[in-house]
């Protein structure tokens, strides 16, 4: 299936991931949050010297601010996802995927050969290519593909 193949052979700067918008560790919450709703954007990318420290997503401001009710003067540093899971940008869409689902996450740092980020992925835009792509396979495939009916449909 050319599908198939193409997740395992095109890498991830076929997605052409979005620019990375970044703010230091001591920026507050609330000027993540302006820069998320400025840019329409899902998360912000934590980053001191060029270097990735963490990412601050819409789920860390859930759970991490807003639900124990803390302020949003709070500085990144104090809430980000340290450490966070990232994908070289020469590396395979599929492994973008697998590491997404496996994670659970709505976002990647795409880091270069130096291990600088370079660009944010999106489920958003990985659902873009594959559309783009490869229509006739997206629209044609049921909501779940290993399900069957239990009783046979029509007349």
């Amino acid at each position: 299936m050319e599908l198939a193949r193409n997740l395992l052979v095109e890498s991830v700067d076929r997605l052409s991931p979005a620019s990375p918008l970044s703010l230091g560790p001591d920026a507050s919450v609330r000027d993540a949050v302006e820069l998320m709703r400025r840019h329409r954007i899902g998360c912000v990318l934590v980053c001191q010297a060029g270097l990735l420290l963490g990412i601050f997503t819409e789920r860390d401001l859930l759970r991490r601010v807003l639900a124990p009710g803390r302020p949003l003067s709070l500085s990144l540093e104090e809430c980000m996802t340290t450490e966070p899971v990232v994908v070289h940008r020469t590396e395979s869409i599929n492994s973008a995927i697998r590491r997404m689902e496996e994670g659970g996450y709505r976002h990647l740092p795409v880091v270069d050969g130096a291990g600088r980020p370079v660009g944010v992925l999106s489920v958003k835009r990985i659902v873009q290519y594959l559309v783009e792509h490869f229509p006739s396979t997206v629209h044609c495939l049921p909501p779940d593909p290993q399900a069957y009916p239990r009783r046979p449909e029509g007349a």
